[in-house]
């Protein structure tokens, strides 16, 4: 209805439209300064179905603006919305001219297919609308009483998604929408903005939402979309950035023709990463498709008919653009310290979830209560990353590893070995010191369990000891292991020489403690 209402104030040369909401009376006024219409355009051209203003080959306005409307069949949408619609409407010099729609005579004139002249309207009281008709010299004035379903948005709603999807009113500086008087702009969608991290765009695209109220994006690059294609695509920092609010809807990467959306959603012909797409929001401009003599649109006007060829080669190259886009977003995630995309394979499972658990452990560091933190705490932490990364996921393996072997000594009775004893005496002396020193009387070990004090080459020896130069065994290779995994315990940091011993060496204990395991029962 609105989108209706606005587009053929756009067509009829209007530079300013006014919207008037009245939520408790479940009315709605739309007011342009368009050319306006005489009795007899009223007559043959508004009120005819299917009427098209481009049946003599116009595809533009005097103003030289590209027609939205084509088929002529959106009156259907603006004539059905409301029990009753008023439409008076002057040219430059003229009277109004019009009349009240009534939905149940309109519906019957339709049924019996009646000509617009055989279809009598009720004459339009203009006392009624005094209010909108003060001042005004031409143009057009539709009013919509008794709305189906009511007015169920609240007026913010209203124009954040009137400046989202009515994109000429933000790029034309000769069009204007106004939502009962306050003039809508790409401030109106400043909550998106701050919710954006990054923004791949054309290049000289002409777009203030994106100039202006995504200028404090983390990161802007320019991306090729396609021979004929224009837009940008973003990203926010969490997926429910996008809901709209008060809907069931959120914002998604959507298709616009000669500054109109006519498609939601365009995604859902591509096949790209699910949960990238969650973070992910955009307009694509493809003014071609409303050229030529082909109509490539439904009958709803909602989108782009199936199976149309022309759209579906513009769809192949915003694919290849997106899938670029999704592995920069990836790489950019990480780079700020936040989850990135787990479909993306240039990291292990294991490497991606160590890198999160370092982020998240980071952020305590990093985000002190006041202020910001310094440079070269930032630049300290980048620093880390990767060898956190390695550590983190070194550890979990040592964890995981020597806990249950301690679990399969304990499951089948393995007797503690002298040295083992020894091993264990030692080390309980050490931590006894360290608690009188630190004053701590609370127990630190868990059950108190001996093996506790045991290390992988010590629980090998219990286990799996053979004579290391005749046969291969756990020990020989915990032995080996050893030096490199007091370094991961100790937190230090390790040379890229010792991360790749250490992965060789535990791709044999992780095998041979398998093996164990598999005799647990």
């Amino acid at each position: 209805m609105l989108g209706e209402a606005i587009s053929n104030a756009w067509d009829a040369d209007a530079n300013d439209v006014w919207v008037y909401i009245d939520k408790e009376k479940n009315t709605l006024v739309v007011k342009d300064n368009g050319t306006g219409m005489t009795a007899l355009d009223f007559q043959d051209k508004f009120l005819k179905i299917g009427y098209s203003k481009r049946k003599d080959g116009d595809t533009k306005s005097p103003k030289g603006r590209p027609y939205i409307g084509r088929k002529g069949i959106g009156k259907l949408a603006l004539l059905s919305c409301a029990k009753k619609i008023t439409v008076v409407s002057k040219v430059k010099g003229g009277d109004y001219s019009g009349g009240v729609i009534d939905n149940s005579g309109l519906d019957k004139a339709i049924t019996e297919d009646l000509e617009p002249r055989s279809y009598k309207l009720e004459k339009p009281e203009l006392a009624a609308l005094k209010k909108y008709t003060k001042g005004h010299t031409h143009g057009t004035i539709i009013r919509f009483d008794g709305i189906n379903d009511g007015i169920k948005s609240h007026f913010e709603f209203i124009k954040k998604v009137v400046a989202l999807y009515f994109r000429f009113s933000l790029i034309d500086d000769s069009f204007h929408i106004f939502i009962d008087d306050e003039k809508i702009t790409y401030k109106h969608l400043s909550e998106l903005a701050k919710a954006t991290q990054f923004v791949w765009h054309t290049r000289a695209l002409k777009d203030p939402f994106l100039s202006l109220g995504l200028k404090n994006a983390k990161e802007k690059k320019v991306i090729d979309l396609g021979k004929g294609v224009r837009g940008f695509i973003a990203t926010v920092e969490t997926p429910r950035d996008l809901s709209i609010h008060s809907t069931g809807e959120r914002v998604t990467i959507d298709l616009f023709v000669n500054g109109r959306l006519r498609e939601t959603d365009i995604v859902k012909h591509l096949q790209i990463a699910k949960v990238a797409e969650n973070y992910m929001y955009g307009q694509i401009h493809i003014d071609s498709l409303d050229s030529g003599g082909d109509d490539r649109f439904t009958t709803s006007r909602e989108s782009v008919v199936a199976d149309d060829k022309e759209y579906a080669k513009y769809l192949k190259d915003i694919r290849k653009a997106l899938v670029t886009i999704i592995r920069d977003w990836d790489v950019l995630r990480r780079k700020y310290r936040l989850p990135g995309n787990p479909e993306d394979e240039s990291l292990t499972k294991r490497e991606r979830s160590a890198e999160e658990l370092y982020n998240v452990v980071v952020g305590e560091f990093v985000a002190p209560p006041k202020g910001k933190p310094t440079g070269v705490v930032d630049k300290w932490v980048g620093e880390l990353a990767e060898d956190a990364r390695f550590n983190f996921d070194s550890y979990a393996e040592t964890f995981i590893s020597e806990n249950l072997i301690r679990k399969y000594i304990q499951k089948k009775k393995i007797k503690i070995s002298p040295e083992a004893k020894k091993e264990i005496a030692k080390w309980k002396k050490v931590e006894t010191e360290s608690k009188d020193k630190g004053n701590v009387s609370v127990s630190i070990r868990k059950n108190n369990s001996d093996l506790g004090y045991l290390a992988m080459n010590d629980l090998a020896n219990l286990v799996d000891k053979k004579d290391p130069i005749k046969e291969a065994c756990l020990a020989r290779d915990a032995n080996e292991y050893k030096p490199m995994r007091d370094a991961v315990a100790h937190t230090s940091l390790l040379t890229d020489v010792a991360k790749k011993k250490l992965n060789s060496v535990f791709e044999n204990i992780r095998g041979r403690v398998q093996t164990l395991l598999a005799g647990a029962k």
